[in-house]
């Protein structure tokens, strides 16, 4: 196993002078990501480069061109020692995407890049599937917990909740929309700021409409955020909140309602479920934003009931057959 040799690596990998962001190659690759994934990429860059020099360099102290096969391999031999492997495999995927923005930027040569990214795959076992989907009581359940609310902050969350369960949407995203990227007329909405930067159109159901209808009788019709802050007293603040604050709601929204566990994305997932029975799997990809149709039938949660009826559909045409 190759083993790496911190003292002499840490002043040989170490950048001489700070580098301009668009001309590094760790900055680069992380300017690329959705913000929800660059903390966590970041993390593991800093961790790779505090492994090759001993908590001497982090992402952007650390010269990635000069990385060559012997450190990689090393790299990659002390994650799978230090981490689950689904971590370890992230760590060296962003590992290798560095070192393509480097061949890219004219850092390293193609071939010791070539060299460099030539690491055996690191297996993950089976992984049990995440998260769940609502069933149509829980849902009843949390939109009741809204109405007993005072009208405003309870008309709010009964928005949140209409967009998440009708839109299939990422809580990121529901943070990020504008009043001018929803049209009652047509029921859409423009998300602008979706995963890897990406922009697709998802449509509301009527009765999601409604219930964003009636938010904005009582936020009115000013640009900006399209869900809003409500202080103490009721009072609507014209800007954006966090993702995390909409997990926040979501959950005290679940909480008060007595339903199990769940989060925001379960909704996506009951989305996607739902769609599932009577859709095309690419048509439900390009509402939810997935990159590939096989993310979306992961967030498939419609059980064995659903593929025993599925094949109860199936027939198997027979000829009468004739007695002599």
């Amino acid at each position: 196993m190759p083993k790496i040799d911190r003292a002499s690596d840490a002043a040989q990998l170490k950048l001489l002078a700070p580098v301009p962001a668009t001309l590094h190659p760790a900055a680069v690759y992380l300017a690329s990501l959705s913000e929800g994934s660059r903390a966590t990429m970041r993390h593991a860059l800093d961790a790779i480069a505090s492994l090759l020099t001993g908590g001497e360099c982090d992402a952007l102290t650390l010269d990635w061109s000069k990385l060559r096969y012997q450190h990689t391999a090393a790299v990659r031999a002390s994650l799978v020692q230090r981490f689950a492997p689904a971590t370890a495999k992230k760590m060296v995927c962003a590992l290798r995407r560095v070192l393509k923005e480097a061949a890219r930027l004219g850092l390293m040569g193609y071939e010791d890049y070539a060299r460099a990214v030539d690491l055996p795959r690191i297996d993950t076992p089976p992984q049990k599937l995440k998260g769940r989907a609502l069933a149509t009581d829980e849902i009843a359940l949390l939109m009741d917990a809204c109405e007993s609310e005072a009208r405003t902050i309870g008309m709010r969350d009964a928005a949140i909740l209409a967009i998440l369960r009708g839109g299939g949407i990422r809580r990121e995203e529901l943070a990020n929309l504008e009043l001018k990227d929803y049209n009652p007329l047509l029921g859409e909405l423009e998300i602008c700021s979706g995963k890897r930067k990406s922009y697709r159109k998802v449509y509301l159901p009527a009765m999601a409409i409604a219930i964003v209808e009636e938010w904005l009788e009582i936020r009115s019709r000013q640009p900006g955020a399209l869900i809003t802050p409500v202080r103490k007293g009721g009072k609507v603040e014209l800007r954006h909140m966090s993702g995390d604050a909409v997990l926040k709601i979501v959950k005290r929204r679940g909480k008060k309602a007595g339903v199990a566990e769940f989060s925001p994305h379960d909704f996506r997932r009951t989305f996607c479920s739902e769609l599932l029975d009577d859709n095309d799997v690419v048509t439900v990809q390009k509402l939810a934003g997935h990159a590939t149709p096989v993310t979306t039938a992961k967030y498939d949660r419609r059980g064995e009931e659903t593929k025993r009826k599925a094949v109860e559909r199936l027939s198997i045409p027979r000829h009468q057959r004739t007695t002599q």
